[in-house]
């Protein structure tokens, strides 16, 4: 991505010129990388949360929270969204969508379904983040690790 924005902002300022493919690849790019990381920042612990109470709670709390919240609000809404995503992509596909503008990216649908591959990814990554908050509730495993895998106590 960085080697893409370098050279449209290359050819756009100093040449005088410029590809729309190559602008809208960014976005795609961009569009990617966002949309995979969302599982792997579930893995990490990297995701955002409202933190007002959570802080305070002690681990098993924590993970009954993470669980209830995994079953109540992350997985119905990723199917949600893989459900409806599908269609999308399949409909670029059989439509063989292309970008409006004139030079833009051809194989629009390549894009669309990487929507629900994300979230096919992010129900993975849930199902892990469940059983390590099982695995919290059990005892089983280091209460430290209720509190975030990214940070470091003193």
């Amino acid at each position: 991505m960085l080697l893409n924005v370098f050279y449209d902002a290359l050819m756009r300022y100093f040449f005088r010129t410029g590809s729309i493919a190559m602008q809208e690849m960014e976005w795609h790019i961009f569009a990617v990388v966002f949309l995979l990381g969302i599982a792997y920042a579930l893995k990490e612990e990297g995701h955002v949360r409202v933190d007002v109470f959570y802080d305070r709670f002690p681990p098993k709390t924590k993970a009954i929270v993470n669980i209830a919240g995994t079953f109540l609000f992350l997985i119905p809404l990723s199917l949600l969204i893989i459900n409806g995503s599908i269609w999308f992509a399949h409909e670029a596909y059989a439509m063989n969508e292309i970008s409006g503008d004139p030079g833009g990216l051809t194989h629009r649908y390549l894009i669309k379904a990487v929507i629900p591959l994300s979230f096919i990814f992010l129900i993975i990554s849930a199902c892990g983040f469940v059983l390590r908050n099982v695995r919290i509730l059990r005892g089983g495993a280091d209460c430290s690790a209720a509190t975030g895998a990214g940070e470091v106590k003193p």
